[in-house]
This record gives C-alpha cells, sequence and structure tokens, in this order.
C-alpha cells in the first residue's frame, strides 16, 4: 500500500525572521485564504498589510504570509503567539477587524483559521 499525502509547495510572499526563540505555552496559528483569482493582488497587499500590523502587536513571535505554489489566489498565514491572550487581543485589534472586513468579499472559500499548541 503506498500512502499518499496531499503536498501543498508555497513560497514566502511576505517572511520575516522570528522575534525571538518560540517560548514553551506558545500558540500558533495557521490559516488559509483562498480569494477569487480575479482579486489575487487585492488580496496580497491586504495579507501583506495585515502580517505587517500583526508583527507590531505585543506578544507576537512569528508573522508569515506564503503563497501556494501553482495557485496564487492561494495564501497561508503562519503565526506565533506567545499565548492565547496576545493571540486574542491581537484577533479584536482594529486592524485585523478591518483586514477581515476588507478579506471577506474576495475570498473563494471560507476563511480557515485552525489553532495550534506544541505538545512537549
Amino acid at each position: 500500500m503506498i500512502d499518499r499525502f496531499g503536498v501543498r509547495p508555497h513560497d514566502g510572499l511576505s517572511v520575516v525572521a522570528p522575534k525571538a526563540q518560540i517560548p514553551t505555552g506558545a500558540i500558533y496559528i495557521l490559516t488559509h485564504v483562498d480569494v477569487f483569482p480575479t482579486f489575487k493582488d487585492q488580496a496580497i497587499e491586504l495579507v501583506k498589510a495585515q502580517a505587517d500590523a500583526a508583527r507590531k502587536d505585543d506578544g507576537n513571535l512569528r508573522y508569515d504570509v506564503l503563497q501556494w505554489d501553482g495557485h496564487p489566489n492561494h495564501f497561508t498565514l503562519v503565526e506565533a503567539w506567545r499565548d492565547r491572550k496576545a493571540f486574542d487581543t491581537s484577533a479584536a485589534a482594529p486592524h485585523t477587524k478591518e483586514f477581515r472586513q476588507k478579506l471577506t468579499p474576495l475570498e473563494g472559500a471560507l476563511y480557515d483559521e485552525r489553532l495550534y499548541q506544541a505538545i512537549r
């Protein structure tokens, strides 16, 4: 039997070095953003602006934007936060609310945000 895994190679669209070593208890967020192809350029500007703003939020350790090879209208947002409180505070920030409000009409699929925590 051959195992097959879904492979989605990505390129870095907006990637910066982590601010610090990721501590135990950090929370990780992976978000898939899929927009209609005609809105790709608008979405690129939105996800890059959101990354720039979120990187300045207290407790952000990493915020990267990746673009799916062969599907330039699909993005993966990779975040690391000090703790859940820091993430929740950023999620409620005006820049995040504005990002989601502007992104929603461009979406080709539901905004898929998943939270993870490392098990040590």
